[in-house]
């Protein structure tokens, strides 16, 4: 039914317009529903970046304050350890301040045992906190800290605590001072998980150790976050930014990640797409609407306008028919539209041409024949049997006969007798299945000579009712093999050699693939074989200090002599390389990349070796004197750029000659190994720890600060004072006095640091030795 009213051209073009209509409008609508959503996430998005940077900025300013008033109470309760035990609760009973911003307070000892707690939650005194996160770091880092989330003592509720460290009077850790903040508490968090915008807009607050501290949208506390949120587990590396997103329940959200200052833990604004897009829909609903209301109205207009068009075609058919039965001799002639007219213009010319053609055929084939015999090529005209109709002179000479002999002849009897039974067979599928012949045979031997080589095509001649031959065409190639096989055997020789070279050696095209790769080479690249298709720059990565090497660079290059890279191939290897590249046809189509790969590892191991060697000291591994002044001169390079000053410590060993004396150099020598790990234990990683010479040391505490690094090298000397090494049933000891020296912008050279460092040293031996003396300008 369908098919039958589409028959008709009036119902086709009606169907047509409808379809545009429908086209059109659609594309409007996606058009506009995408510059619609996009324009809606824009304003959805920089509405969540705000939420999520108001957020944070509040929730970083709470603790600041909270963490600052911790830190200014902990400074203020400077005394002994006794004293501060002994008065910890008459202490926290004084901090009405802290207690309006916390919901608990704690004091704990230097063994991290609790001495109070305010107000009071029915908590032992002296029970054992040491083993909690936040104690371990404030012991540890001395400075305050916010510490991860955890489950408190009060009845396991999840908590965070700000505490501080407290010294004595000797800038000695005798216990800590920390608030509570739990999370389902009225101070910070529960506030913010409470937040709303919009109508289902939330805000979630997690650490980037992996745990939601607060969960808006389920207000949940304390759980782990979902890996199914690809941007929560980002965040938690550090990303800020807005992206839209799914929410693990296959809800799509746009969610913006804000990271704290003070604390490890960023903030979520999160706006459910289902709410910010809904203007669209109802968009959506009108247009649809209006699009039926058009088509109702013009549908019914085009069906009668197409129909009064397409009358003037209905008389031009009638006299076509005419024309084609010989009933009508005039050309055909019918007013109408521009395109009717032509159609009939179209026609009178096709009849003209109809009766030129036959008249033309005859010329044609002359034609033909003149042409074929003039051709360099030999053309065989033969019937559906393959016996030979017409052969052309250059015919007659590849097959040594003339023409008269060649006619009515098979074309296939000329072949040698090991290719006809193939061949013949193929030449036949061709014409059953229409298609062209092409094939490489040898003629037979003829007048004692060997038979050529030729290059043979044969295409059926057919008719739309039947076929009525081929059409073959024969080339002389036995010149073109020969020269084939000569560069075939040179390209044999050429590979041989190149094959049992040491040196990786491959061929690529310009698209990377490989062509060519000798054994050596498929070491590097971590293969058996070249399998088909295979590239390079799939198969392996070169990289250099500065960049990495791909086919675009190696294209751009005229050439490339010695380069120094690493080659790391798909199977996991890893070689340091010497590599050479020279191009084959530059410039041209088929153009060639030569890589020539050398194994540089063991020659890049010995210089970094000798590099080590030259900055480090053989006995305790630590830097040398020279590699030490080298970082003393960046230190003083960089001085005055940041906040807090950098240190330098000189420690001259106390009493070490009688140890090599009395107990020996092995003695002396291990002594001076188990200092060596003392001191690297003792410093942080960022810190230069070198053996100057002989029993004299100097470490360099970059942004550290006086008062902490005699804190640290009070700490370095009460370590090597408990340094004993056994010989022979006898202890050894020595002692160290160590000279601390600022690094200030000041300074015009290294050797006047060094200076008030060695006086600081002079000046503790001088004092009784096992001493520490700072020395300021």
């Amino acid at each position: 039914m369908i098919k039958r009213w589409l028959g008709s051209l009036v119902n086709r073009a009606t169907a047509m317009v409808v379809v545009v209509i429908l086209v059109v409008a659609l594309t409007v609508m996606l058009v506009g529903g995408l510059l619609s959503q996009r324009e809606l996430e824009q304003q959805a998005e920089v509405q969540v970046e705000s939420i999520a940077a108001l957020v944070s900025y509040e929730l970083d300013d709470k603790l600041s304050m909270r963490l600052n008033i911790v830190s200014h109470v902990a400074e203020n309760l400077t005394m002994t350890e006794r004293v501060f035990r002994d008065r910890a609760g008459l202490l926290l009973a004084r901090q009405t301040e802290l207690l309006h911003l916390f919901d608990g307070l704690f004091i704990l000892d230097a063994e991290g045992l609790l001495q109070a707690e305010a107000p009071r939650f029915g908590l032992p005194k002296g029970l054992d906190l040491s083993t909690r996160e936040y104690f371990d770091r404030i012991s540890t880092l001395m400075t305050p800290i916010i510490s991860e989330p955890y489950a408190s003592s009060y009845d396991g509720k999840p908590a965070v605590m700000i505490g501080a460290p407290v010294f004595n009077h000797n800038q000695r850790f005798i216990g800590m001072i920390g608030g509570v903040m739990l999370l389902e508490g009225e101070h910070i968090l529960k506030k913010f998980g409470n937040i709303r915008f919009a109508e289902t807009g939330y805000i979630r607050i997690a650490t980037r150790s992996g745990t939601t501290l607060v969960n808006g949208r389920t207000g949940q506390f304390m759980v782990p976050l979902r890996s199914e949120n690809s941007i929560l587990i980002q965040a938690m590396d550090g990303f800020e930014g807005t992206a839209k997103t799914d929410n693990g329940d296959g809800d799509v959200i746009i969610m913006s990640v804000r990271q704290l200052d003070q604390a490890p833990w960023f903030v979520a604004a999160v706006w459910p797409t289902e709410e910010a897009f809904a203007p669209i829909g109802r968009m959506g609903s009108g247009l649809v609407w209006t699009l039926l209301l058009i088509l109702l109205v013009l549908v019914p207009i085009a069906g009668w306008r197409f129909r009064m068009l397409m009358r003037p075609l209905k008389l031009l058919g009638e006299q076509v028919q005419d024309r084609h039965l010989g009933l009508r001799t005039q050309p055909v002639a019918i007013p109408g539209s521009i395109e009717i007219q032509r159609v009939a213009t179209i026609f009178n010319t096709l009849m003209t041409e109809r009766e030129s053609a036959t008249l033309s055929l005859v010329e044609r084939e002359a034609f033909y024949r003149s042409l074929t015999e003039s051709a360099p090529i030999g053309i065989a005209q033969t019937d559906v049997l393959g016996r030979i109709e017409f052969a052309n002179p250059a015919l007659e000479v590849i097959l040594g006969r003339p023409a008269a002999e060649l006619i009515d002849t098979l074309i296939m009897g000329y072949l040698q007798n090991s290719d006809m039974k193939t061949l013949i067979t193929g030449w036949q599928r061709g014409i059953y299945q229409r298609k062209t012949f092409h094939g490489r045979v040898r003629l037979a031997a003829f007048d004692g000579q060997d038979g050529l080589w030729i290059d043979m095509m044969s295409a059926v001649i057919e008719t739309d009712e039947r076929t009525l031959g081929t059409i073959t065409v024969m080339r002389d190639i036995t010149q073109e093999l020969a020269v084939a096989s000569a560069l075939e055997e040179e390209q044999r020789r050429a590979q041989s050699i190149i094959g049992v070279l040491q040196e990786g050696v491959l061929m690529v095209d310009n698209t990377g693939a490989v062509r060519y790769a000798n054994s050596a080479a498929l070491q590097l690249l971590g293969i058996r074989e070249i399998i088909e298709p295979a590239n390079f720059f799939d198969l392996v990565s070169i990289n250099d200090e500065n960049c990495n090497y791909t086919l675009e660079k190696f294209r751009a290059s005229q050439k490339i002599d010695n380069l120094y890279a690493i080659l790391c191939n798909h199977a996991g290897g890893e070689f340091d390389i010497d590599l050479t590249m020279l191009k084959v046809r530059h410039g041209e189509s088929h153009e060639r990349l030569v890589f020539v790969l050398r194994d540089d590892s063991a020659r890049r191991q010995e210089n970094e070796r000798l590099s080590w060697e030259a900055s480090h000291d053989p006995l305790t591994q630590l830097f040398n004197r020279r590699a030490f002044g080298q970082e003393l001169d960046k230190a003083l390079a960089e001085a005055g750029q940041h906040k807090v000053a950098t240190v330098m410590l000189l420690i001259d060993l106390d009493y070490f000659k009688p140890v090599n004396d009395k107990g020996g150099h092995l003695t002396g020598d291990k002594l001076l190994h188990r200092l060596a790990d003392l001191l690297r234990q003792t410093v942080r990683q960022s810190d230069t720890v070198a053996r100057l010479g002989g029993d004299e040391f100097g470490i360099l505490l970059p942004c550290c600060g006086v008062e902490r690094a005699e804190a640290l090298a009070e700490q370095i000397r009460a370590g090597i004072e408990a340094l004993v090494v056994e010989h022979e049933g006898e202890d050894y000891r020595v002692t160290a006095s160590i000279g601390l020296a600022q690094i200030n912008p000041t300074d015009t050279s290294t050797k006047a640091i060094m200076a008030r460092a060695d006086e600081g040293s002079y000046l503790a031996k001088g004092r009784g030795r096992n001493q520490v003396v700072v020395v300021l300008v």
